[in-house]
């Protein structure tokens, strides 16, 4: 039999010990905020194409090849000056203004971005201080998949009374690696997909409830082919005034990806809707990590996801990394598509493989 949507097994219906404090009754979480920050500056494909052409006179790089593998048409761009943390430090204000709260009203800051200041401290120990907070801070990654997997962090935090209000956010700066610079023809199909990426800022507000509003959260890992899709380290050595670490592009195999996007079973999704009597009908919104458009709409013909519910970014935002599914959701409540009281999916495919889902009442 099939339990209610919002209904909890029986076994976590109890009471728990607040700290310090009485008995109280089983707390939920519930999103209470989004917000995101996206850079006015902008770049075209038709842009991208010309600064490849530009820097690259003696190579004949084709032409519209990365608006039709992707479906990319304009992307964001920060500036020389932003660092990650100051990307999420405008999405977190935002929150923080738009639910009338101050830093101090934190109670835990998790940093989930891909892209980080630094290699050593956690990048949420920075945007703590810029905001102003003195919360415990950490960072938690896993590709595009890494806000998912902080509000399933923060959902276990909450419900077991560690903290009552919890800051999920990140700051994608992927077009700050961009290799302009090729070697040669081949190497533009190897790291071709390091053209599409945008820089976006993103949080979350997650609080303590009485009443659930983060329903479900599953995930599935497929590590065999964690190499097809990577941003290298290189030139790690131990001269510090020669080695510091450096970013690579993003280089894709196409046929190791292929095969690891093939291993992710779409049962994940189907049996997490099942468990919960649901259908895609339930949903208002349906978030989608999009790394590419043809990819986005093949994902849906699989998992019999409608498209009208679908919040389309790739088109004129390009790929946001982690800051995806986050940005579609503030897009979505802004919008009117999405209004307190209607259920929204979060569906997330990243690197690695990892594949996750989670449900949620807004």
């Amino acid at each position: 039999m099939t339990r209610p949507v919002d209904a909890e097994p029986a076994a976590t219906q109890r009471s728990l010990p607040d700290r310090g404090g009485p008995v109280i009754s089983t707390l939920y979480t519930r999103l209470a905020g989004v917000a995101a920050h996206l850079p006015d500056a902008t770049l075209t494909t038709a842009q991208v194409e010309d600064r490849l052409a530009e820097r690259n006179p003696d190579l004949d790089l084709p032409r519209g090849l990365i608006y039709e593998g992707s479906g990319v048409r304009r992307r964001h761009v920060a500036s020389v000056d932003d660092k990650p943390s100051d990307l999420a430090v405008r999405a977190v204000r935002s929150l923080l203004r738009d639910a009338d709260l101050q830093p101090g009203d934190i109670d835990l800051i998790i940093y989930a971005g891909v892209c980080v200041d630094v290699i050593e401290p956690a990048t949420a120990h920075i945007i703590a201080a810029k905001l102003g907070a003195s919360c415990p801070v950490f960072d938690v990654r896993n590709a595009c998949n890494s806000v998912l997997n902080a509000i399933e962090v923060a959902d276990s935090l909450i419900r077991h009374q560690h903290y009552g209000r919890i800051v999920v956010c990140c700051g994608e700066l992927p077009t700050a690696v961009t290799p302009w610079t090729l070697k040669d023809a081949a190497e533009f199909y190897t790291v071709a997909a390091a053209f599409t990426v945008s820089d976006a800022g993103a949080a979350l507000l997650l609080e303590a409830s009485p009443t659930p509003g983060v329903i479900a959260h599953r995930f599935v890992a497929q590590s065999a082919d964690w190499d097809a899709s990577v941003v290298p380290l290189h030139d790690m050595t131990n001269d510090l005034s020669t080695g510091l670490p450096s970013l690579g592009p993003l280089t894709i195999d196409s046929v190791k990806l292929l095969h690891g996007l093939k291993s992710i079973d779409p049962a994940i999704v189907h049996k997490g809707l099942a468990e919960h009597g649901l259908t895609w009908d339930d949903f208002a919104v349906v978030c989608v990590h999009q790394a590419s458009l043809s990819v986005l709409w093949k994902q849906c013909e699989t998992m019999g996801i409608p498209t009208g519910k679908v919040i389309v970014t790739i088109s004129q935002h390009g790929n946001m990394v982690a800051a995806t599914l986050p940005v579609q959701l503030a897009m979505a409540v802004q919008s009117g598509r999405l209004r307190r009281g209607d259920l929204v999916a979060l569906l997330g495919v990243a690197s690695g493989f990892s594949a996750g889902l989670l449900i949620a009442r807004w």
